[in-house]
C-alpha cells in the first residue's frame, strides 16, 4: 500500500495535530517525508514525537521505515520495462482474453481514483472559453495527450498542443497568460524537461492539469489538480487504457453539455475542413 493511501485510510482516525502533519506530508508527496524528522516537524509544526505516533498509526514501524516506504515510490516511479517484466508470467485463459481482463479492472479502478466533484471541475476549466489550453505527454504518453486535444478543438479554439521539440517551447510559455490551463500527461518513466515546463507555466500563473500514475510525477508538485490513473497491466508494458478512457470521458462531457457550441464549431470545422478528394495530385 501506497504511504499515502495509509494517511488516507486513517483520516477519520487522526488527532488535530496528526490532520495537519498528515496535509503536510500530502502537500508536497512524496518530498515532504524525505526530510529529517526535526524538519519535518518544524514544517508541520507538530512535535517529533507526534510524527513517531503517526507513522505508528499508519501501519509503519518507524520514521525510518516511512521515509523507505517514500524512496521505493519514487523508485517505482522510475522502473523501466525492462525492469517491470516478469518471467513465466501466468495468463488466464488466451493472451488476449487475459490481457483486456487486466486491462478492464484497471479501468474500473480509475474511476474510484478520481471524484466525480474533481472530473467536474476539470471539465470546466478545459472548456472555460476564457481559459486558452495547452497540452502536452511524454514520450509516448503525448498520443493520450494529442487524443484530448484533438477534440477540444473541435469544440472550442485557443487550444494549442504543444509540438515534442522543446526549442519550440518558450514561444508557447511566453503566450500563457494567467489561468490559462496546461494539461500534462506524465506516467512513469517521468520526463524532467516535461516538469520544466509546467514549472515556467506555474511561473506564469497558469493551472497545471496532470495526470499521472499512483506513483505521482514530480510534476505534482505544481498541479492544481492531479488526475492519478491505474497502468499497471501485469505485463511488459504498461497499459494507458484506462487513462484514454478518462480523456474521452472529459472530451464528450464538455461536448455534452456544451452541445449548442460544440455543433457550431464541428459544423465549421468540417466547412473547411481538407480531405483526401482536396488534395492535389
Amino acid at each position: 500500500m501506497l504511504v499515502k493511501d495509509r494517511i488516507n485510510a486513517e483520516a477519520e482516525n487522526l488527532t488535530a495535530s496528526e490532520r495537519k502533519l498528515a496535509a503536510a506530508v500530502l502537500s508536497d508527496y512524496p518530498y515532504a517525508g524525505l526530510v529529517s524528522i526535526q524538519d519535518l516537524a518544524a514544517h508541520a509544526e507538530v512535535s517529533a514525537p507526534s510524527i513517531s505516533r503517526f507513522v505508528n498509526k499508519i501501519g509503519l514501524t518507524g520514521y525510518q521505515e516511512f521515509q523507505r516506504a517514500l524512496i521505493a515510490e519514487l523508485k517505482e516511479g522510475q522502473r523501466s520495462p525492462a525492469e517491470i517484466h516478469i518471467k513465466d508470467r501466468h495468463v488466464e485463459g488466451g493472451y488476449l482474453g487475459d490481457f483486456i481482463a487486466r486491462a478492464s479492472a484497471q479501468m474500473a479502478v480509475s474511476s474510484a481514483a478520481i471524484t466525480e466533484a474533481q472530473f467536474a471541475r476539470i471539465c470546466a476549466l478545459l472548456m472555460d472559453p476564457k481559459r486558452e489550453v495547452y497540452v502536452l505527454g511524454g514520450r509516448v504518453s503525448d498520443s493520450i495527450a494529442f487524443h484530448l486535444s484533438f477534440h477540444l478543438r473541435q469544440m472550442r479554439k485557443g487550444v494549442y498542443h504543444l509540438p515534442a521539440n522543446i526549442e519550440t517551447w518558450p514561444e508557447y510559455i511566453l503566450r500563457m497568460k494567467q489561468d490559462d490551463v496546461l494539461f500534462a500527461v506524465d506516467f512513469r518513466r517521468y520526463q524532467p524537461s516535461l516538469q520544466r515546463l509546467c514549472e515556467a507555466a506555474q511561473a506564469r500563473k497558469a493551472r497545471v492539469v496532470l495526470m499521472t500514475d499512483k506513483w505521482l510525477s514530480p510534476i505534482a508538485r505544481n498541479a492544481a489538480e492531479v488526475l492519478p490513473v491505474p497502468i499497471e497491466s501485469g505485463t511488459l508494458w504498461d497499459t494507458y487504457t484506462p487513462a484514454l478512457a478518462v480523456i474521452e470521458a472529459i472530451a464528450t462531457k464538455i461536448a455534452e453539455d456544451n452541445f449548442d457550441q460544440t455543433r457550431t464549431r464541428i459544423k465549421a470545422w468540417d466547412a473547411v475542413r481538407f480531405t483526401d478528394e482536396d488534395r492535389s495530385t
